[in-house]
């Protein structure tokens, strides 16, 4: 074999061993991204998880679309994860939590079991769910303060997880004003999941989030008012103001 020959071969070698080596340093990196996203979501490979799903608050037990879309997105993350989803109703899911992770959708008059879990794990939570019309229907109580829904404005949306213990699955909340908002939640989870874990690592966390002028720009446009899982978590206080920040 002369030198050239032997330095090809050698360089094919060499090419062989860089891809080899390339391609078990991305596998790695893969596989240790989605065991972070499998920890964080309570999802493990082939687990079973909860989708609970609402009604839309002026039909006849019909679901919204912008809520369809809503778990239509938390079923890619699902299968992203490698884990399978039971589609329930929020009328027949009576069962504790802790056991399987459990996505929540929509606010406590389309879905009773959000109006569960906001009284027994978020007792500073208030919404104000009563008919009659008024500035503070639909309104957001979290600790002493007040969020009140402008239709296509500035509508709030609450996104939690929740968790009962160390080892307990969690619960995952999105619960909002209005249905494009419930999607705005899930589709704010989708991107920043990744932020939220580096922050809370596989903790408890209540976000309350804006969607902006939804009537143009539908779920898109999202602020981040503020991480208010101490009030949200403490006993309701029994004189709240307005919060100027729903407007802005």
């Amino acid at each position: 074999m002369n030198d050239d020959v032997r330095n090809i071969v050698l360089g094919l070698i060499a090419a062989g061993i860089s891809a080899a080596l390339g391609w078990l340093a991305r596998t790695y990196l893969w596989r240790r991204k989605l065991r972070r996203k499998q920890a964080f979501f309570g999802l493990p490979g082939n687990a079973e998880c909860l989708l609970v799903v609402n009604r839309d608050a002026g039909g006849d037990g019909a679901v919204h679309r912008h809520d369809v879309f809503a778990l239509l997105e938390l079923s890619a993350l699902i299968k992203d994860c490698a884990a399978h989803a039971q589609i329930v109703s929020h009328e027949t899911a009576r069962q504790g939590f802790g056991e399987r992770t459990e996505f929540c959708v929509g606010g406590p008059v389309s879905n009773r079991r959000m109006a569960a879990h906001l009284q027994t794990l978020l007792p500073g939570v208030k919404i104000h769910t009563g008919p009659e019309p008024g500035p503070d229907r639909a309104a957001f109580q979290v600790g002493s303060e007040r969020y009140r829904l402008e239709l296509g404005t500035a509508e709030h949306v609450l996104l939690a997880r929740l968790t009962g213990g160390q080892d307990a699955r969690p619960v995952f909340l999105l619960c909002g004003q209005s249905a494009i908002t419930n999607q705005a939640a899930s589709r704010y989870l989708m991107r920043n999941y990744e932020k939220l874990q580096r922050k809370h690592r596989n903790g408890s966390f209540v976000l309350l989030l804006k969607v902006v002028n939804s009537q143009s720009y539908g779920p898109d446009v999202v602020e981040l008012i503020g991480d208010v899982t101490r009030a949200a978590q403490a006993p309701l206080p029994s004189a709240p103001r307005t919060s100027h920040r729903a407007t802005g």
